[in-house]
């Protein structure tokens, strides 16, 4: 079984252009992704799913230069971006990534793979509802299911945010969520504003490393709570809302 993590990454954030390329302990964010998922025990292959677009040329740039695998595709059919490149990589399976999460942990990835592999679904996820820090997000599919979403999903929403359509029709998919002991859902390690940068580079510093886990992070929060409050009072999933609000259903 060939399972493949793709990272969707492109330079046209509306709330922080080319945040996926900023500095971090003195490598671009996407770097940090790319190697904290590399750390999975379960993954066959990584790839970094950009754009066809110029200005996502220095992602390429980037993906090349380090030795990272690249797709180049759509710039707003984020599914179908991620169809052609699990196609092309031929993967059995997807692991669906966004750059903006350098603070990913390889261990909840692959405890959210092995409920897919164990209990034998069509689509897993971590999101469904949220009990992890926003920005430790992972979701699962065969590529079999996720042909069909492709060639079904109609709405902006469904297309440019790839899984909607899944989590809409749980009567056509087998699915499930993994849930975090505690909920730690409150808790903001994404990056989609310039506070949530400031926050990220703080961990880094306080860590001292570039590998660390969830609850290494959770401790280091706990001795100092007013990292915390670097940036507090946002949204999480802003960009799906907003999506939804497109379609008429928000």
């Amino acid at each position: 079984m060939h399972i493949l993590g793709i990272i969707q990454a492109r330079m046209g954030s509306t709330r922080l252009p080319g945040k996926v390329l900023m500095d971090i302990n003195g490598k671009p964010m996407l770097w940090h992704v790319v190697n904290r998922l590399r750390q999975s025990r379960l993954l066959g292959q990584v790839i970094v799913a950009t754009t066809v677009d110029s200005s996502d040329d220095p992602v390429a740039d980037m993906c090349r230069v380090r030795g990272l695998l690249c797709f180049r595709g759509s710039v707003n059919d984020v599914l179908d971006r991620y169809y052609q490149a699990a196609l092309l990589a031929r993967a059995d399976v997807v692991v669906r990534i966004t750059a903006d999460c350098p603070l990913l942990d390889a261990t909840v990835v692959d405890r959210v793979i092995e409920v897919y592999i164990n209990e034998k679904c069509d689509y897993v996820s971590n999101v469904n509802p949220p009990t992890y820090p926003d920005g430790l997000d992972v979701e699962i599919f065969g590529l079999q299911p996720f042909c069909e979403v492709w060639s079904r999903a109609e709405k902006k929403s469904e297309r440019e945010h790839v899984t909607p359509y899944f989590r809409e029709h749980p009567e056509m998919f087998r699915q499930l969520n993994v849930t975090n002991t505690c909920d730690l859902s409150g808790m903001r390690w994404t990056v989609d504003e310039q506070s949530d940068l400031v926050f990220v580079k703080n961990v880094y510093k306080e860590m001292g490393c570039e590998f660390f886990s969830m609850d290494e992070i959770v401790e280091l929060l706990r001795k100092d709570p007013s990292l915390s409050r670097i940036n507090t009072g946002f949204l999480r999933n802003e960009g799906y809302l907003k999506s939804l609000s497109r379609d008429g259903k928000a």
